[in-house]
């Protein structure tokens, strides 16, 4: 009995003992086979497996372009900044060189963060949860220097890295800083940052290296580099001095009448070059948060207004076209005027007096204003104020539109038709006044505003942006009769205090009521655009004041626009000629200095 038992257990034991080694004999088939495959079958893309797996990727950042005035100086430029990011699983003690001793000595992590937080000025607690976890990537503190990065990675922390990024940069402050525009954690926001972004940003490249077990990069393994493309350079018709000067000088003005807004905008009228735009108040670029949002972009585009008087030039522009008017034309004119049941009157009582069509502009009256328009077709007349630019939208490079609102003459109603002729019933933006002021004195040749001059390469090359040849809209003949009648407002009009000794200078007035936010008026809209010198027309200055506060016959903005004006001349070497003004006579059989 005992015997089998013995033989049986014996059976029992080589059964299992067989069993064992045809599980080992697999298991080493298995192994065999998968060792075979890894290095017989597929030892590159093994291989390639542990090489990506100490890789790493590093983007070069292209240079961003700069944003330069007229004359080439710096608006906008880019400074080399870096951030300091942490691959956490590769963060560990290290060891380095002990400049003290010569010798190589173990660092703890925390004495490596204890000095970090000495160069970023971060506590060691928030460095800490930083770098140290399971992330591979952490950023530990943005936009240092070139001389912080280097010392933080002198400490040679392993899993530290300084990634190059670009930082924007405004030499001029809030000089230009509406136009200029800014960039946001994003990207580029406003301005000319954010219209001519595809030119300005270029094309970033990639660097890739190897880096070992430490995370320190192997110096003779991968390395691979894609160089970035800078951007371009956008060079703008605007003078930074000039700028300066407008933007001060406007400013001063809103104050003098704690005005909601102000403006002060140059324009060489013969290439629609904007040389300045200027508001009372400028964002700074580099702070933009710390300017309300109506002075973040250009007020020049972005508010409208009824312009009030300006708006009359169109009306006799028009009419010196159509042949229903010449300046010296004799007209009986009294303070009221009743056409098709309506009344319109003037802004103060005067006499009635006998004045030329001349007269009646350089006055600026209503009440002949509407006899000479009332002489034109509505229909032509809309046509005219559509040809220069109202009730379009105006673009200058800037990625905002300014806006004008005109509606056809089916939707006049019984007074509109009137108001429309002197200035009322539509709105316009300070460049929409410009643009059709621009028509009528550059020989009638409407050329497009523009803001950006030429685009220049990484390398110098320049690709001027060419002016537009424009649209003919008016006659030589009309443009030279209305410069001769906003000769006569400075002469003896109302906008005397415009004049400026030696020279020759023109322009018209304006005054509006402003739209209340719920409906009706509530204000007024103040402004002179004007014109010099006379002898060869050059430039034009628009002074526009919103809601000054105060009695309107008090306001005076002539007195803003002539300081402009003077430094423009002077800037630009227009020496004074001193000759006589052609203005047309105002009066026909009596004394200019006839009572308003």
């Amino acid at each position: 009995m005992a015997a089998a038992q013995k033989k049986r257990a014996e059976r029992v034991l080589s059964f299992r003992m067989r069993i064992g080694l045809t599980m080992i004999l697999v298991m080493l088939l298995l192994l065999g086979g998968r060792l075979f495959h890894v290095q017989g079958l597929d030892p590159a893309g093994h291989a390639q497996a542990a090489v990506s797996e100490r890789l790493r990727s590093v983007p070069l950042p292209a240079h961003r372009g700069d944003i330069l005035d007229a004359e080439g100086r710096v608006l906008a430029t880019s400074v080399d900044r870096y951030d300091i990011v942490a691959d956490q699983q590769v963060v560990d003690d290290f060891v380095r060189l002990d400049e003290t001793t010569g010798l190589r000595e173990e660092v703890p992590v925390q004495t490596g963060i204890a000095e970090l937080s000495e160069i970023v000025d971060l506590d060691t607690e928030e460095l800490t949860d930083l770098i140290i976890g399971d992330s591979r990537y952490s950023v530990v503190t943005r936009s240092l220097t070139p001389e912080q990065s280097q010392q933080v990675l002198d400490l040679e922390i392993p899993g530290l890295y300084a990634e190059p990024v670009s930082e924007r940069s405004y030499p001029s402050g809030s000089v230009a800083g509406s136009i200029i525009g800014f960039m946001g954690s994003d990207g580029p926001l406003e301005g000319i940052e954010a219209a001519q972004d595809e030119a300005l940003r270029g094309s970033d490249g990639e660097r890739i290296f190897e880096v070992g077990g430490d995370g320190v990069r192997i110096p003779i393994a991968t390395f691979e580099e894609l160089p970035a493309e800078d951007g371009q350079d956008v060079r703008l018709t605007i003078d930074q001095d000039l700028q300066w000067f407008a933007q001060e000088a406007i400013a001063k003005k809103a104050d003098q009448y704690d005005a909601a807004w102000a403006n002060a905008t140059v324009v060489d009228l013969t290439n629609g070059e904007i040389m300045a735009m200027a508001d009372s108040e400028t964002v700074d670029p580099a702070a933009p948060g710390e300017t309300d949002e109506l002075f973040r972009r250009p007020l020049a585009l972005t508010r409208d207004f009824e312009p009030g008087s300006t708006g009359k030039a169109i009306t006799f522009a028009m009419a010196l076209e159509e042949g229903t008017l010449n300046p010296t034309d004799d007209f009986t004119v009294d303070n009221r005027y009743e056409v098709d049941g309506q009344t319109i009157s003037d802004a103060t009582r005067h006499p009635t007096l006998d004045m030329t069509a001349a007269g009646i502009f350089a006055r600026s009256y209503n009440t002949g204003t509407v006899m000479i328009g009332g002489e034109i077709p509505e229909e032509t007349r809309y046509d005219y104020m559509r040809r220069v630019g109202l009730g379009e939208p105006l673009a200058i490079g800037l990625g905002t539109e300014a806006n004008s609102v005109l509606r056809p003459p089916e939707e006049w109603d019984a007074r509109q038709h009137l108001t429309t002729q002197f200035g009322q019933g539509y709105t316009t933006s300070v460049l929409h006044n410009l643009q059709a002021f621009q028509t009528m004195t550059n020989g009638g040749v409407d050329v497009p505003l523009r803001l950006v001059d030429a685009y220049v390469d990484a390398d110098g090359t320049e690709h001027p942006v060419e002016s537009e040849p424009g649209e003919r809209i008016f006659s030589e003949e009309t443009s030279e009769e209305m410069l001769r009648m906003f000769e006569g407002v400075v002469d003896y009009g109302t906008g005397t205090e415009a004049a400026i000794p030696g020279y020759r200078v023109g322009g018209k007035s304006g005054i509006a009521e402003a739209a209340g936010a719920s409906g009706g008026f509530d204000g007024h809209t103040q402004s002179f655009i004007g014109m010099a010198p006379l002898d060869d027309p050059q430039y034009l200055v628009a002074v526009t004041v919103h809601r000054p506060q105060g009695y309107w016959r008090d306001w005076e903005v002539t007195d803003t626009f002539r300081e402009i004006m003077s430094y423009v001349l002077s800037s630009y070497d227009k020496a004074p000629t001193g000759a006589e003004s052609e203005a047309y006579d105002g009066f026909e059989g009596e004394n200019q200095d006839q009572p308003w």
